[in-house]
């Protein structure tokens, strides 16, 4: 699976160590960025990763800053994108079965290393439902 991941300097520790996580366990991972912990505007990371996903350059996308609301306010800006918030792996679970979410925002300032992990893990592992749930997710888009 190829997957995005981005962050702001809030979220940069963590992009890192999921960064090196994923790709010690096979995934192609592209970094869009901050590549360092100077203080940046969120947006300028998501909207590229965001197009990248809408565009199916890469499958899905993972996305960090210190709460994950605005990064997840902003990926969620674009037409092609389920963007969910999960700050507890069965929060990533049920966004990727109910809600078919292609991109999970996490709050590096309110889990730890284990627990961002974990959130990953489940998001990139469990499937989507459909069924009833394709029916809500057909209503999303304006």
């Amino acid at each position: 699976m190829k997957l995005a991941i981005g962050s702001d300097h809030a979220g940069f520790e963590y992009k890192q160590m999921l960064l090196q996580w994923l790709s010690d366990n096979g995934y192609e991972v592209q970094d869009f960025g901050t590549h360092s912990l100077d203080s940046v505007d969120y947006p300028d990371y998501v909207h590229p990763l965001a197009l990248a996903v809408e565009r199916g350059e890469v499958e899905r996308g993972i996305l960090l800053c210190g709460s994950a609301n605005g990064v997840c306010i902003t990926a969620n800006k674009h037409q092609g994108i389920r963007a969910g918030l999960a700050w507890v792996p069965e929060v990533a679970t049920l966004i990727r079965q109910h809600n078919d979410a292609n991109v999970v925002c996490i709050p590096a300032r309110f889990v730890d290393e284990e627990t961002a992990r974990a959130i990953t893990s489940q998001f990139l592992n469990t499937a989507f439902e459909g069924g009833r749930h394709q029916t809500r997710v057909d209503k999303i888009s304006c």
